[in-house]
C-alpha cells in the first residue's frame, strides 16, 4: 500500500521527468532527427542551398525522384534516386489535376466526347419553330465561341431560323449547389474561380483585347464573346511611360452586369495585350451569349433566352460532339484550367446519374483503390487542386505516374504535360535559366496556391533514362521556391549517370 509520502515522492519524480522531456524533446524522438538527417544528406547541395535561400525548411518539402520502370500491376515501385518526406500528406495544388485526368482517361477513354443536344417541343415549317428550342448541355468543358457559333449555324442549316417560343438552356446534367465566386480567395473576377456548369459557355468569361493606335493616341478595345445588352468602350486613351501594372492603370469597373468601364489609360509601351475576366453575373452570361450569337447568325426569336429544363417529350433536332478527351486533357494539364478540370471530374459521375462532386469523389477513389492498391487514397474536393482541402503525397503521386506510363492512355497523358522551358505553365524556366539542361527534357504539371508550390511529371536524364519526378512544398514562402525546383530538375537531368 502506497503511503502519502511515497505518492508525493512519485509525483515529484514524474514532474521532473516530464519537465526533462519537454525541455529535451529529442530524448523522446531520438530516431526522428537521425532519419531527417539521413534524408537531408541525400538532397543535392545546390538544391538544399536554394531551399535555404528561399527560407523554406526541409520539413516543408516532399520529394520523390525515381527511375521509370516497366512494372507489373501492384508491383513494388523501384528504389528512388531521391526521397524526402515522401509519405507526408501535402496540398499539391494543381498537381491534383493529374489524378482527375488520369482517372478520366482510364474510365472514359481518350476518344470520349461530350454530346451537346438541341431539342424542340413544337413543329417546324418554313424555317419557323412553333415552340421552344432547348440547348441541353452535356458538361462539355470547351464549348467556346467558335464551337457554339458552328452549333447554331448547323441548327439553322437544318431548317430553324425563327423561334416563336423561347431558347431554353438546360444545365441539368450536373446537380450543383450555388457557388459564390469570391468564396475561395475573394477574387470573383479571376477566371480560375469560374464555377462548373452543365452548360458552360466560353468559360463564363469575357476576353478584352487592347491594341494601341499611336496615330489616334488611343488603344482599340475589342471583346469576345458577344453578350446581349452589355456595353463597353471601343477605345481608351494611351499613356506614356513603361508597361508595368497596365491593368491597374486602366481603372476598370466590372461591377455592372450591363456595362464595362475603363476610367484610366492604357500604356502605349505595352503593345497588344489580352485580359480575361470572369463575368460579374455568372447566371446571365450564357443567356446573354446565346441571344447575341443567335441574332448575329441571322436568327429570329420571339421569346427570350432563359434557363430551364427540356421536357421528356422534346425531340432531338441536332447533336454536336465536343472535342475529344485527349484535347480537353491537354488544356487542363498544359494550361492548368481549373473549370475544365472540374467539368471532367463531374462528368465521371454524370455517366451514371446527374453529376455531382460527392459521387465523383467516390468514382475516383474506387478507381484509385482498384489500380493503386497499397498507396494512400487522395483527399478529393473538386478535382482541380483549387482547394485548401485536397491532399496527396509524393509517393502516391509517383505511383500514379508509374501507372499512367504503362497504361493505354500513356501517350495522351504525357502529351498533355507542359514541356519545360517550351510551353504551358512551365515555359518560364527558359526565362529563369536560359541555358538549363532541363529545357525540353521534362514533361511537367505545375501547381501553385498561396503557401503551396508543386511540380510533377517525367524527366529525361542525359543517360537516356526517364524518371518520375514529384516535388511539393507547403510553406508560407512557397512562392519563392522555383529556383530550388529548377536546380532539382537540373540535377535529375545531368547527374543521373552518377546514381
Amino acid at each position: 500500500m502506497r503511503t502519502p509520502c511515497f505518492q508525493a515522492f512519485l509525483q515529484t519524480v514524474l514532474t521532473l521527468v516530464l519537465a526533462l522531456f519537454l525541455a529535451c524533446p529529442s530524448l523522446a524522438l531520438a530516431n526522428k532527427p537521425q532519419a531527417a538527417q539521413a534524408e537531408r544528406s541525400q538532397l543535392p547541395e545546390p538544391v538544399a542551398q536554394a531551399f535555404k535561400q528561399a527560407q523554406i525548411p526541409l520539413s516543408a518539402v516532399s520529394i520523390v525522384v525515381a527511375p521509370l520502370s516497366n512494372l507489373s500491376p501492384n508491383a513494388a515501385l523501384p528504389k528512388p534516386r531521391l526521397s524526402l518526406h515522401a509519405n507526408a500528406e501535402m496540398n499539391p495544388a494543381s498537381v491534383m489535376k493529374l489524378i482527375t485526368t488520369s482517372a478520366g482517361l482510364s474510365l472514359l477513354g481518350p476518344d470520349f466526347t461530350w454530346r451537346n443536344k438541341v431539342l424542340i417541343d413544337g413543329p417546324v415549317k418554313d424555317g419557323v419553330l412553333q415552340g421552344n428550342l432547348f440547348l441541353k448541355g452535356s458538361g462539355d468543358p470547351k464549348l467556346v465561341v467558335e464551337r457554339l457559333q458552328a452549333l447554331l449555324q448547323d441548327v439553322m442549316a437544318k431548317g430553324i431560323r425563327d423561334v416563336k417560343g423561347d431558347i431554353i438552356l438546360d444545365s441539368s446534367v450536373f446537380d450543383l449547389p450555388a457557388k459564390n465566386p469570391a468564396s475561395f480567395d475573394d477574387e470573383p473576377l479571376r477566371p480560375y474561380n469560374v464555377a462548373p456548369q452543365g452548360l458552360l459557355l466560353n468559360f463564363n468569361a469575357m476576353l478584352f483585347k487592347f491594341t494601341p493606335d499611336a496615330t489616334r493616341s488611343e488603344a482599340k478595345v475589342e471583346s469576345e464573346p458577344p453578350l446581349a445588352n452589355v456595353q463597353w468602350p471601343s477605345s481608351v486613351p494611351l499613356s506614356a511611360g513603361p508597361c508595368q501594372d497596365w491593368r491597374t492603370q486602366l481603372r476598370a469597373d466590372f461591377s455592372q452586369a450591363d456595362s464595362v468601364r475603363f476610367n484610366g489609360a492604357y500604356p502605349k509601351a505595352c503593345g497588344e495585350q489580352k485580359w480575361p475576366v470572369a463575368y460579374i453575373e455568372p447566371q446571365s452570361f450564357a443567356p446573354r451569349m446565346v441571344q447575341a450569337m443567335w441574332r448575329q447568325a441571322g436568327g429570329l426569336l420571339k421569346g427570350q433566352v432563359r434557363h430551364g429544363s427540356a421536357p421528356a417529350n422534346a425531340s432531338l433536332w441536332h447533336e454536336a460532339q465536343s472535342l475529344p478527351l485527349t484535347d480537353i486533357v491537354a488544356d487542363i494539364n498544359k494550361f492548368s484550367n481549373n473549370v475544365m478540370a472540374q467539368q471532367l471530374f463531374l462528368t465521371l459521375s454524370s455517366q451514371q446519374d446527374r453529376g455531382n462532386f460527392a459521387a465523383s469523389k467516390q468514382t475516383v477513389l474506387k478507381w484509385w483503390s482498384q489500380n493503386l492498391k497499397g498507396h494512400s487514397l487522395p483527399v478529393l474536393d473538386n478535382g482541380s487542386g483549387l482547394s485548401r482541402d485536397e491532399r496527396s503525397n509524393a509517393q502516391a503521386l509517383s505511383a500514379l505516374l508509374h501507372l499512367a506510363a504503362q497504361s493505354p492512355y500513356a501517350t495522351a497523358l504525357q502529351n498533355s504535360l507542359a514541356i519545360a522551358g517550351v510551353d504551358g505553365t512551365v515555359v518560364r524556366l527558359k526565362d529563369r535559366q536560359p541555358n538549363s539542361v532541363a529545357i525540353g527534357r521534362a514533361l511537367l504539371k505545375s501547381g501553385s496556391l498561396r503557401d503551396v508550390a508543386s511540380l510533377a511529371g517525367y524527366v529525361d536524364g542525359l543517360s537516356g533514362k526517364r524518371y518520375v519526378f514529384v516535388v511539393i512544398v507547403n510553406h508560407p514562402n512557397a512562392n519563392a521556391t522555383r529556383p530550388a525546383f529548377d536546380r532539382l530538375l537540373e540535377w535529375t537531368v545531368k547527374d543521373d549517370k552518377k546514381s
